[in-house]
C-alpha cells in the first residue's frame, strides 16, 4: 500500500471516530506501529490531525469549545443536534456527554429553554454557560486531556447520586448485535454510570459509525431507547436498530 493511501485511511479512520490508536491503525494497514507511527507524525507536521502519545485525534476534537470547520461531517452533527432539541422541553434535567456531536447540541438549544444540565464536559459546559436559562452542572474528575472531560473514580460517583430524564451520549462505535463500545477502559466507566443515570437514553450518531465495533463494551444496544442519525427515520440502514424495539429519529 503506498503512504498517500494509508494516509488518506488514517485521516478517515481519525475524523470519524476523534481518537484512535496506532496498535489499531498498525492492524487496519497491516503495517508496523512505526511506519504507522512515522504517517501520524507527518499528517501532524502538516496540520491534518494532532499526535498524541499512543494514537491520534481529530483538529475538530481537540479544543472545540469554538465552532471548528475541521469538525468532521459538521452539518450531519448539527442535523442529529436540531431532531435532539426536539425531545426537550421546558423544565427537564439532562445530561449531554463530550464529543463532537453532543457539542453540537448544546450548541443548537434554544435561548429560551429552561434546562437543569450535567455534563462531565469542559467544552460542553462551556457552551452551556452561553445559555441564560441553562443551570450548568459540571461533574469533575480526572480530566482528559484529548477528550476534554472528566473520568475516574470521583466522576462515577458524582453520576451515582443524580437521576435525569434524559441522557444525551455519544460513542465511538455501534452496533446492533454488538452495542456500544470504545478503545478507553476509563471512558466506558464512566459512560455506564450515565446510562445508569438516565431515565433515557438517546445516542447521538452519524451514520457512518454504524456498524463497528470495538474491544470494550459500553453497554448492550437494548439500554438505549432513542437513537439519532442524520438519515430519514425510515431509512433502510437503521433497520437492524428498529428490530431491537429502539426509537428512531
Amino acid at each position: 500500500m503506498l503512504k498517500e493511501e494509508r494516509q488518506r485511511i488514517i485521516l478517515s479512520e481519525v475524523e470519524l471516530h476523534n481518537r484512535v490508536l496506532l496498535t489499531d491503525l498498525s492492524e487496519r494497514l497491516e503495517v508496523s506501529i512505526d511506519t504507522v507511527r512515522r504517517d501520524v507524525k507527518e499528517l501532524d507536521a502538516e496540520e491534518k490531525l494532532r499526535k498524541v502519545h499512543g494514537g491520534a485525534v481529530s483538529l475538530g476534537f481537540v479544543g472545540p469549545a469554538a465552532a471548528s470547520p475541521n469538525t468532521y461531517a459538521l452539518e450531519e452533527k448539527r442535523s442529529i443536534a436540531e431532531k435532539a432539541v426536539g425531545m426537550l422541553r421546558d423544565g427537564s434535567v439532562i445530561f449531554i456527554d463530550g464529543g463532537t456531536t453532543c457539542l453540537e447540541l448544546a450548541r443548537a438549544l434554544p435561548e429560551n429553554l429552561q434546562l437543569t444540565c450535567f455534563t462531565l464536559s469542559l467544552p460542553v459546559a462551556l457552551q452551556l454557560l452561553a445559555k441564560p436559562r441553562v443551570e450548568v452542572i459540571l461533574i469533575g474528575g480526572k480530566v482528559s486531556r484529548e477528550a476534554q472531560i472528566a473520568t475516574g473514580a470521583s466522576a462515577v460517583h458524582a453520576l451515582s447520586q443524580i437521576r435525569v430524564d434524559y441522557g444525551f451520549i455519544g460513542t465511538g462505535y455501534v452496533d446492533a448485535l454488538h452495542g456500544l463500545t470504545e478503545f478507553d477502559w476509563e471512558v466506558v466507566q464512566v459512560k455506564k454510570s450515565v446510562i445508569e443515570a438516565s431515565r433515557k437514553v438517546v445516542l447521538l450518531s452519524i451514520s457512518e459509525k454504524l456498524n463497528s465495533q470495538h474491544r470494550y463494551r459500553t453497554c448492550d444496544i437494548s439500554a438505549i431507547n432513542t437513537l439519532i442519525t442524520e438519515l430519514p427515520a425510515d431509512h433502510n440502514r437503521l433497520n437492524p436498530f428498529r428490530e431491537r424495539e429502539i426509537r428512531i429519529l
